[in-house]
């Protein structure tokens, strides 16, 4: 299919672009990329954003075609110029990593931010993130605040680690260790493996929480399998915290780490 070549069709009548993207999402859900990305051109060749979205998402990451990050920016561009906030947000991605285009990280600040400003979630969770680094735009801790909670409330557990450190550190705010392990408290709840490590380490040092060494191990090495690292600095002395026979029992009740692939 040439999927950049075609002339702009007609809109689709509104009844027929829900039922057509709905198909395309169980399509996807499913697997069948190919069959969504069929669901998806005309729609997308009508100008619906969304689909247009979707293909250059499918492009970005090489679902159901060859990965091309050229196409997925043509694409992208398009959804981010229709105003969705998701097609802003994965073109923003572009941008910062120098994918399909020339890595601009004050453009891809400038779309985070109108796709955060949009309600879109992950964009108020890289923005907060942005914010709070001040390595490609000015620091500003207090609306590094305000997107993570903002983002938080759309459930992005990745904002709720993030608030736990704000208060943990006193990044704008007063140091607040009960604030900070409610925080990571949600933040482990939402599956987000360092919220799990940094609540792990509260309940080691009882900071914001009871101290708690059996429940402090359970949370790092539980995290520590999940990918933190930064469970990694605290596990060998909440180890030294519990009896070997504690330890051993904790152990074994956790899931087993994954192998590595070959």
């Amino acid at each position: 299919m040439r999927w950049f070549a075609r002339s702009k069709s007609p809109q689709a009548p509104e009844a027929d672009v829900a039922t057509a993207m709905t198909a395309a999402f169980q399509a996807s859900k499913a697997g069948d990329h190919a069959r969504a990305l069929e669901l998806w051109a005309p729609l997308a060749h009508a100008g619906i954003a969304r689909a247009q979205n979707n293909i250059g998402a499918c492009f970005s990451e090489g679902l159901g075609v060859e990965r091309d990050p050229a196409l997925a920016f043509q694409w992208l561009t398009l959804s981010a110029a229709g105003g969705d906030p998701t097609g802003q947000r994965n073109l923003a991605a572009l941008y910062f990593k120098g994918e399909g285009v020339e890595q601009d990280y004050a453009r891809a600040a400038a779309l985070y931010r109108r796709a955060a400003e949009a309600g879109d979630g992950p964009a108020q969770d890289m923005l907060s993130w942005m914010l709070l680094e001040g390595e490609v735009m000015p620091p500003d801790p207090a609306e590094a605040r305000l997107w993570a909670e903002k983002a938080a409330g759309y459930e992005v557990a990745a904002s709720m680690t993030r608030l736990g450190m704000i208060f943990h550190n006193a990044l704008g705010v007063e140091r607040d260790p009960v604030q900070a392990a409610r925080w990571w408290t949600k933040a482990a709840e939402h599956g987000d493996a360092d919220g799990e490590a940094m609540l792990g380490a509260a309940h080691h040092l009882g900071a914001g929480v009871p101290r708690d060494p059996a429940r402090a191990l359970t949370l790092l090495l539980s995290a520590q399998r999940r990918g933190s690292a930064l469970a990694d600095r605290f596990i060998e002395a909440a180890r030294q915290a519990v009896s070997e026979d504690q330890a051993a029992e904790i152990e074994q009740r956790l899931p087993h780490k994954p192998e590595p692939a070959a």
